[in-house]
């Protein structure tokens, strides 16, 4: 974008476009770059986008950028969860998130490494200072956040010595961590394919894992959603807040 802005790129001759991971790309937030790049290349190129999600946006630009667009499905579009993952949802009000939160970290985290995931970088940040209040040690990880500052979070979440992570989408896939013990859906995924990828983290090389999913007063349609697709494996668990 910045050799495009001082006119030091010009893409007017490119012949191959290749945009992968764009549902990640649409999170970290680079989807106004994402369009505008492609607008500047010829209208007759060849475009091959991947994608492990389609949410709204990525359909607008398949709309808008590519012309009868051929879709591949790798696997049939069968996303399958791992037996090593425990998987268990928890009904509970939208004011009494954190105060579950809580109670999972202190009771079932314990000295385990927690992932959490929230739907919006603004969510992430405002659970990273509810939870630092409250004395935990926490870090939040989204596209908002500077390169140098995401590696350094993610070295420390290898290492171990952070254990509690709290992310957009943007941990939900390509993060291998081997000691993830729980991944929480702190908001419920949008879509059944990234729950799938979200409790993915944990359960790695065959280790046991968790996977919780909090399911606030209208979270319900997409509950149906995920157990038509993982059946009894996702269970119904009670907290001290649960209604």
């Amino acid at each position: 974008m910045d050799h495009l802005s001082r006119g030091t790129l010009r893409l007017d001759q490119v012949r191959y476009a290749v945009l992968d991971e764009a549902d990640e790309m649409l999170d970290i937030g680079f989807a106004q770059d994402m369009d505008r790049i492609l607008r500047e290349t010829p209208r007759g190129r060849q475009t091959a986008l991947y994608s492990a999600t389609f949410p709204g946006f990525i359909r607008r630009l398949i709309n808008r950028h590519l012309r009868e667009p051929v879709y591949i499905w790798s696997d049939d579009g069968q996303l399958e969860t791992v037996e090593e993952v425990e998987q268990v949802y928890y009904e509970i009000a939208e004011r009494d998130l954190e105060t579950g939160l809580r109670e999972i970290l202190d009771q079932q985290v314990q000295e385990g490494q927690a992932l959490i995931f929230c739907r919006t970088q603004v969510n992430v940040d405002r659970l990273v200072r509810g939870l630092s209040a409250h004395e935990y040690l926490v870090y939040g990880l989204h596209g908002g956040k500077p390169q140098r500052e995401r590696d350094a979070v993610m070295k420390s979440f290898r290492e171990g010595s952070l254990k509690i992570l709290v992310s957009t989408n943007l941990a939900a896939r390509g993060i291998d961590i081997p000691s993830i013990t729980h991944v929480i859906n702190y908001n419920i995924p949008d879509n059944v394919e990234e729950y799938v990828h979200r409790i993915g983290r944990a359960g790695r090389m065959g280790r046991a894992g968790t996977a919780i999913t909090f399911v606030r007063e209208w979270d319900f349609e997409m509950l149906d959603s995920i157990m038509e697709k993982v059946g009894d494996k996702l269970t119904r668990g009670k907290l001290a807040v649960s209604p």
